[in-house]
């Protein structure tokens, strides 16, 4: 039946002009999908490059829009909490590097905004969102691992009280891992 709904509803939407381009759905445990792309100075970030790290990757639609903008300042208000807990934030839209320089310059943003300008990275993720032709990134938040799996998935973000709410998930993620740690031999 929920196939059936999902096909439905795929049709509506192809014939309204909306699509979602999306890879198969990640779960948490899932290895995070590999990444390298430029950021608002046009630094390369690789997933890899975060290994041992805990990462929040945060998708976002737009540039200096009200919603991203709450939740980016958000992100840097918080951002002392959040390196206490050994967590890199990055955020991802489908804006250019010049767009996100112009964003953190002025929000004074302090973490990297990386440019998924042709959506591969999105799509990679379940998070890129078709309406006619314009494309851009949902706002989906992924939590992974210092060993690069998805630990939690956020599709349902309120921009206003996002950063709170990953401080205490991840706190939480970071105790149950504590205990999973094998000790030496």
């Amino acid at each position: 039946m929920l196939h059936l709904k999902k096909r439905a509803s795929a049709g509506l939407l192809a014939l309204l002009g909306l699509q979602g381009v999306q890879a198969d759905e990640l779960a948490a445990g899932s290895p995070a999908p590999k990444f390298t792309l430029l950021d608002q100075e046009a630094k390369t970030h690789t997933l890899a490059s975060y290994r041992g790290r805990w990462v929040v990757l945060y998708f976002y639609p737009k540039d200096d829009t009200p919603g991203c903008t709450t939740e980016a300042c958000n992100f840097r208000d918080d951002l002392p909490a959040m390196r206490a807990l050994n967590v890199q934030i990055l955020g991802i839209s489908m804006d250019d590097t010049q767009s996100h320089a112009r964003f953190a310059e002025k929000y004074r943003l302090p973490f990297p905004l990386l440019a998924d300008t042709e959506g591969d990275v999105a799509r990679a993720y379940g998070a890129l969102w078709s309406i006619g032709p314009v494309r851009i990134a949902k706002r989906y938040t992924f939590v992974i691992d210092p060993e690069g799996r998805v630990a939690k998935i956020y599709r349902n973000v309120k921009p206003s009280s996002h950063s709170r709410e990953l401080q205490q998930d991840i706190r939480e993620l970071q105790k149950g891992t504590s205990g999973m740690r094998k000790s030496g031999p």
